[in-house]
């Protein structure tokens, strides 16, 4: 069984990379983290709500012991919190503020990762991150399961190309933010995944290239149209708690209707 200090979910595994997915029978607790982590990047679990072990025990018919260690795994990645006599509940959503902030942060931080890793990365580290990029693109149309682990692939992903930099104190930096799973708890039921696949894309070529210029420029592209989809998430957020239709899929507020029937 899995222990706090092992990644859980299978592509925390293709950092091997000659790997392909895993078709060996998942543990409790891998058992109990991909179903959690499901719950909370679509908001199942409602931000701020208790999280009921005993009733999830019986939901998944398994012990409470794998599902109190796939909780702690989750509150390393600041998705859910403990509190003391309480027990666990899920994190709170960012903020608009708090996610402008984040990502004026990593646009000074990851496009310079990026280009230090299409200088320094060595094969073994890019062909993990073409085959993280693979498996992504394979589960991008998926089910709520599939969209949990895309989440959890793009975090890797952008976690590898910081590692791949040589720069330590960077890689810690971009892995200690655990930004990524909280930007997907907004942008569930959009087309996000395809893309970021074709983003990602673009980043992998640069590096595959060895070419620093454009894997700086593809990362900061990236991270550039990410935001903008915060942004609109956001709008689409304001407009909904206002009492406004929702979006059409080119941005624009949805007609209640035709107009009223002449009579």
């Amino acid at each position: 069984m899995a222990t706090n200090n092992q990644e859980p979910l299978s592509f925390a595994r293709l950092v091997a990379l000659d790997e392909k997915r895993p078709i060996y029978p998942q543990t409790l607790v891998e058992l109990a983290y991909e179903q959690l982590l499901s719950m909370l990047v679509t908001m199942k679990i409602a931000p701020g709500q208790h999280i009921g072990i005993e009733a999830l025990a019986r939901q998944l018919q398994i012990s409470q012991t794998p599902i109190r260690e796939a909780l702690t795994l989750l509150e390393a990645q600041k998705l859910a919190y403990k509190t003391p006599n309480v027990g666990f509940r899920a994190a709170d959503l960012l903020t608009r503020q708090e996610i402008s902030a984040l990502f004026a942060l990593r646009l000074l931080i990851e496009p310079k990762a990026a280009a230090w890793a299409a200088e320094n990365a060595d094969e073994t580290a890019l062909r993990a991150l073409a085959k993280l990029a693979e498996e992504m693109e394979r589960v991008q149309n998926g089910d709520e399961l599939a969209y949990a682990q895309f989440a959890e692939g793009d975090a890797r992903l952008h976690d590898l190309v910081a590692r791949a930099s040589g720069n330590r104190f960077v890689a810690e930096t971009i892995e200690g933010l655990h930004v990524h799973l909280h930007i997907f708890r907004f942008l569930y039921k959009t087309n996000a995944p395809a893309k970021a696949v074709e983003e990602h894309a673009a980043i992998i070529d640069a590096l595959l290239a060895r070419d620093p210029v454009a894997a700086d420029e593809a990362m900061r592209a990236h991270l550039l149209a990410s935001q903008e989809r915060m942004d609109a998430a956001f709008q689409e957020q304001e407009r909904l708690l206002a009492g406004d239709p929702p979006a059409q899929d080119d941005g624009r507020p949805a007609r209640a209707g035709r107009g009223r029937r002449r009579r």
